[in-house]
């Protein structure tokens, strides 16, 4: 690393006591709750101050609304089966102003995506052990 963007690293976690503070005060403001995860990563400020920066910039980007990423992050969430994270995005987006029915169509398109993450793949497989089977073994 360049000492000139070292020294500003060096600086930047000199600082990484106070940042981690605002970031877990920015999250709660954000999300309306806190995360487990956040206070224990906090052990490390160093660490969490970067990563937690990171994570806000990801969370609220400029291009789209905090609804929206809200709802994206319930069908992440969802997806990856991820119930503490769901429960509180879920309580994020109807802060943000989603409705039942909008945080429902979002869980409903992630399950379909998690469908499709099984089907896929096992379908190839199935094709590839049975290259002339057309997915029926009923006669008609």
């Amino acid at each position: 690393m360049k000492p000139e963007n070292q020294r500003a690293l060096d600086d930047f976690l000199s600082h990484a006591d106070e940042i981690s503070e605002d970031i877990l005060e920015d999250t709660r403001e954000m999300l309306g709750s806190m995360p487990f995860i956040f206070p224990v990563l906090k052990e490390r400020p160093e660490y969490f101050a970067l990563s937690g920066l990171a994570d806000e910039m990801v969370c609220r980007p400029p291009h789209i609304t905090a609804k929206t990423a809200e709802l994206i992050a319930i069908a992440a969430a969802a997806g990856a089966g991820a119930e503490s994270c769901l429960r509180v995005h879920i309580r994020a987006a109807m802060k943000e102003g989603a409705n039942q029915d909008e945080i429902y169509d979002t869980i409903l398109i992630a399950s379909l995506i998690g469908k499709t993450r099984v089907l896929a793949p096992a379908l190839r497989e199935f094709r590839s052990a049975f290259p002339d089977a057309t997915g029926s073994s009923r006669k008609t």
